[in-house]
């Protein structure tokens, strides 16, 4: 049952991409995107919480504003990047976060020696390259670059959400504050450039990237609260391949043996980064040591994808 809550969980995203893809297409404007992925969530969380008698106010403010700034701008890169690429390929890049956890630790953890952690940050730049050089046209770089940015962004944001929950802060709390900060910064986006999507078609789109969005964070959350998180981690790369055969059915993308490979390259480096993580977790956890940053999702059952 986990498995299949965390299949759920990867079409509703890889759906969510396309329906930014289709809006955008449509004619509505990034802060029109952006908001409408935060509303359904802000909605739902408000009336529970307030439903159940529970206290919104954060324990720490802070960091609940960092995690926003990096989290809110991954969202903004990311739908972007979805905008303008074809699907698989924005997806990959969005998908790069544990990358760059991996790079991380490398760098500054103290895991300058760890051979897996070279091999799957390697491997998980060739796959970026790979995934680059046929899908990208010479005027989709700034996109690709944004991708980029957002898996990036993504990673601290992951890292940060782990020390909310060492500070006591729920995940519910965290989705909430952090979908109103969404909200707000999508209001603040149209406010500046105006309201400017009228087509039926494209409010659509926004309304079905906003309730596939949700419906993938509440199957990811479920996924996280039933058994082994190392498996929920895995599962979340299936994102890719949903999205890939969704560029295939509906725009007609067809990714040259290099993207394919490229995107392999990626799953394969992620799923690495992941395991190599979550054992080193386990074992400091058995020295009663620290554990390192957690790679995303196994720390949290809070979703940044954008």
């Amino acid at each position: 049952m986990q498995s299949l809550w965390m299949l759920l969980a990867c079409a509703m995203f890889a759906m969510m991409g396309a329906f930014v893809k289709v809006a955008a297409d449509l004619g509505a404007t990034l802060p029109e995107i952006v908001l409408f992925r935060g509303i359904p969530s802000v909605l739902l969380l408000y009336f529970w919480a307030r439903s159940t008698r529970r206290t919104i106010r954060p324990s720490s403010w802070r960091l609940h504003i960092w995690r926003n700034l990096s989290g809110i701008t991954s969202m903004w890169l990311g739908f972007f990047a979805l905008s303008h690429l074809p699907l698989p390929t924005a997806v990959s890049l969005n998908y790069t976060a544990p990358l760059f956890i991996a790079g991380w630790m490398l760098c500054f953890g103290g895991a300058q020696r760890d051979p897996v952690r070279v091999l799957a940050v390697l491997a998980g730049f060739l796959g970026v390259l790979g995934v680059l050089r046929p899908s990208i046209q010479h005027d989709q770089w700034l996109a690709a670059l944004m991708g980029l940015g957002a898996g990036g962004l993504a990673a601290i944001a992951m890292m940060q959400v782990r020390q909310l929950g060492q500070a006591g802060e729920p995940e519910w709390r965290t989705v909430l504050l952090f979908s109103l900060g969404v909200c707000a910064s999508g209001l603040g986006g149209i406010a500046l450039q105006g309201w400017r999507t009228s087509d039926p078609l494209a409010l659509l789109a926004l309304a079905g990237l906003g309730l596939t969005g949700l419906v993938g964070q509440l199957a990811m959350t479920r996924a996280f609260g039933l058994g082994s998180t190392l498996l929920t981690a895995a599962l979340q790369y299936v994102t890719i391949i949903f999205a890939a055969l969704i560029g295939v059915l509906f725009w007609g993308d067809r990714p040259a043996p290099l993207a394919w490979a490229g995107m392999a390259l990626i799953i394969g480096s992620g799923l690495l980064s992941v395991w190599r993580t979550y054992t080193e977790a386990r074992a400091l956890q058995g020295d009663g040591r620290a554990a390192p940053p957690a790679a995303p999702g196994l720390s949290t059952k809070e979703v940044t994808p954008s």
